[in-house]
C-alpha cells in the first residue's frame, strides 16, 4: 500500500457505531489514512433501502457516525468524509451499472441473501435493496478506489462489484476503472453479545462506541458464556463463549487472559467475575473515544461541515470519473 492506492469505506447511518465496526474496519481506517489516499463515505441512500418507513432515523444518524469517526481519530486533514446522497454522480454510475448484472445474479450473492433472511422481506424484498451490492461498486469507483476495508461477510459484495468492472473494461475495450481489492482486519467479524451472529445494531447484539460505562456493564453480563457453567467450582469452556472472544481482542494482557482461561477451564471461576473483569477492560478502551467523542458533540454543526466539505470535492472527482465511462460506453455528447 501507498500514497497510490486509494482506500473506499464506509456504513450506514442507521445508530451509532459499535465495536465490531471498530475492529473489522474503524481500526484500519486510523492506520490507513497516513500511508494512503482515503475517502470515508456515510452511505445514508443504503441505509434508506430499509428504513423507508423512518427517513428521519438515517438522516439523524448521519451526525452519529460522523462523531464516531472523528472520535476514533479518522482525521479530516489525512481522510476526505462526504455523504452519499450528496454526490449525484454515484446515482448515474449506479443506473449504468445495473445494466451489466442480472437480477438472478444479485439473488444469489451470499451477502444479500443472509441479509434478506435476517431482515425476513422475502418476496417483499425492495429493488433497492436487492441491488445495494451494484450501488456499492458505484460508491467505490467514483473516486476509482482499488482497496476497501470490510469484514469476511462484504467479500461477495466487492467481487460483484468487480465483475461489473471487469465486464465494461473488457466489453469496451478500456482501463476506465481499477479492479477493487479487500483489505483485511486483524479481526474480521465480531459475534455479538448472544454469540449467535456477528455485532449487529438490527440484531440488538452490540456494545456502541458512545455506550457509556453502566450500560457497558449491563450489556456485559448479558454475554453468552458456557451453558453448562453452571456452578463456579465446575470446569468451563472457552471456545464459544463470547467473554473470552472479548478478552482475546480487547485486553492488551494476555498473560492475564490466559490465567483466567486456565482458571476457567480448571473451575473455580465464575461467570460474573469474569465479566466484570471484561467490563473494566472494555471501559478502559472505550473512555477516551467517549472523551472525544463528547468534546466533538460540543459543535455538531462543525463535525456535519467536515463532510459537506469533503462532498463538495468528491462531486469533482466523480464528475471526471462519470465522464469518462460515459466516454467509454458512447454516451459522453
Amino acid at each position: 500500500m501507498t500514497k497510490k492506492d486509494i482506500v473506499l469505506t464506509g456504513d450506514r447511518p442507521t445508530g451509532p457505531l459499535h465495536l465490531g465496526h471498530f475492529v473489522g474496519s474503524l481500526q484500519k481506517r486510523v492506520e490507513l489514512q497516513d500511508i494512503c489516499k482515503q475517502y470515508v463515505m456515510i452511505a445514508d441512500y443504503q441505509a434508506f433501502t430499509d428504513n423507508v418507513d423512518n427517513p428521519q432515523k438515517v438522516r439523524d444518524n448521519v451526525l452519529q457516525v460522523m462523531l464516531d469517526y472523528l472520535a476514533v481519530g479518522i482525521d479530516p486533514n489525512k481522510t476526505t468524509f462526504f455523504i452519499q446522497s450528496l454526490i449525484p454522480q454515484i446515482a448515474e454510475l449506479y443506473f449504468i451499472y445495473l445494466n451489466f448484472v442480472t437480477v438472478n445474479r444479485l439473488r444469489r450473492n451470499p451477502t444479500v441473501k443472509t441479509e434478506i433472511q435476517q431482515k425476513e422481506f422475502g418476496e417483499n424484498v425492495t429493488a433497492g435493496f436487492l441491488t445495494y451490492p451494484v450501488h456499492q461498486a458505484a460508491d467505490i469507483t467514483v473516486v476509482k478506489g482499488n482497496l476497501v476495508p470490510v469484514g469476511a461477510d462484504q467479500y461477495p459484495v466487492l467481487e460483484q462489484a468487480n465483475e461489473i468492472v471487469r465486464k465494461i473494461n473488457s466489453l469496451y475495450k478500456v482501463q476506465v476503472l481499477p479492479e477493487i481489492k479487500a483489505v483485511e482486519s486483524k479481526v474480521p467479524r465480531l459475534s455479538g453479545l448472544d454469540g449467535k451472529a456477528k455485532m449487529s445494531k438490527s440484531l440488538g447484539n452490540a456494545i456502541f462506541l458512545s455506550d457509556d460505562a453502566d450500560t457497558v456493564l449491563k450489556k456485559v453480563m448479558t454475554m453468552y458464556t458456557d451453558p453448562d457453567h453452571v456452578r463456579v467450582e465446575d470446569p468451563g469452556k472457552i471456545e464459544g463463549n463470547v467473554v473470552f472472544t472479548y478478552l482475546d481482542v480487547f485486553d492488551p494482557d494476555k498473560q492475564k487472559v490466559q490465567e483466567l482461561k486456565d482458571h476457567y477451564q480448571k473451575g473455580g471461576l465464575g461467570d460474573v467475575k469474569v465479566k466484570r473483569y471484561l467490563a473494566e477492560v472494555l471501559n478502559t478502551f472505550l473512555d477516551p473515544i467517549r472523551t472525544k467523542r463528547l468534546e466533538f458533540a460540543k459543535d455538531p454543526q462543525a463535525a456535519l461541515d467536515i463532510a459537506f466539505k469533503g462532498s463538495l470535492q468528491v462531486r469533482e472527482i466523480g464528475a471526471q470519473t462519470l465522464k469518462e465511462v460515459k466516454t467509454a460506453i458512447s454516451l459522453e455528447y
